[in-house]
């Protein structure tokens, strides 16, 4: 451990039991640590951009902003298997590192977040230096907060009716490459011309988990920043023709409408 205290390395744990988590006025707990890089306002702008209604869900998470989130040593039960665990963000707290100030070496270590189990509490550690700017920032808590929020509540009816729908319609895109592929696989062609798809249900449930928590994500960014929705274009798979997305983002404003101070609209065409 010493070591590790020489090049700006804490566990963790550590860096939970030295925080003073805050909680914002819509009930989620989170505080910065180290060199960040973090103007206070624009975080707690982000935070606080999370619907009451939402929030209330997440009475177990706390969000850790930290400069670097990095694997250590692997545990017995990820022995073999590091790749996949560092690709989900999930480790316990023996295998997760905070570095308390920014290295490139230790950028090349990192990743986006980690997600720690701390006694009742299920902390989510995120690497801010590894994240461009604050639309990067926003996202990936955003992102965390979308994930969590359809584990733990699941996903509402009439999402799942408009965009079950729009997928039957085969409309263009989606939202995430986990959202493409699972609605690909969601509707099985048997190859017997114009019959109608079978519907596999296992893809179908994880399509409409990628799509809702992806719907949540992108709602919430466009509450805290002034999004252009091109400005989430990805090489893999194209994104969701607009008038789906508005579809799909209405349905969710109108399950968690914004908190005060803040604004869902949507706009074909930014004002000059």
């Amino acid at each position: 451990m010493a070591e590790s205290v020489h090049i700006g390395l804490m566990q963790a744990t550590e860096i939970a039991q030295q925080s003073d988590l805050r909680q914002s006025s819509n009930g989620v707990r989170y505080t910065a640590f180290g060199e960040n890089n973090l103007e206070s306002a624009d975080l707690d702008r982000i935070v606080q951009a999370v619907p009451a209604s939402i929030a209330a869900a997440l009475g177990k998470k706390a969000y850790y902003f930290v400069p670097l989130a990095l694997v250590g040593k692997p545990s017995a039960t990820a022995e073999g298997h590091g790749e996949k665990a560092e690709a989900a963000g999930s480790a316990g707290d023996e295998d997760t590192l905070i570095a308390t100030t920014y290295t490139a070496e230790l950028s090349d270590r990192a990743i986006c977040h980690r997600n720690v189990r701390l006694g009742s509490i299920d902390g989510v550690f995120i690497s801010t230096r590894l994240l461009a700017d604050r639309f990067a920032l926003a996202f990936e808590f955003f992102i965390n907060v979308g994930h969590a929020f359809v584990d733990i509540v699941g996903i509402p009816q009439s999402f799942a009716d408009v965009a079950w729908a729009q997928a039957i319609a085969d409309v263009r895109g989606e939202t995430s490459q986990d959202a493409w592929e699972s609605r690909a696989l969601s509707l099985v062609k048997d190859g017997a011309g114009d019959s109608k798809p079978r519907i596999d249900e296992k893809a179908k449930n994880e399509f409409l988990d990628a799509a809702f928590s992806d719907a949540i994500a992108i709602y919430l960014l466009s509450l805290a920043i002034d999004l252009e929705y091109a400005e989430l274009r990805e090489r893999d798979y194209p994104l969701l023709a607009p008038q789906a997305l508005a579809e799909r983002l209405r349905s969710v404003a109108r399950l968690f409408p914004p908190n005060p101070g803040y604004e869902f609209a949507i706009r074909y065409r930014r004002r000059r």
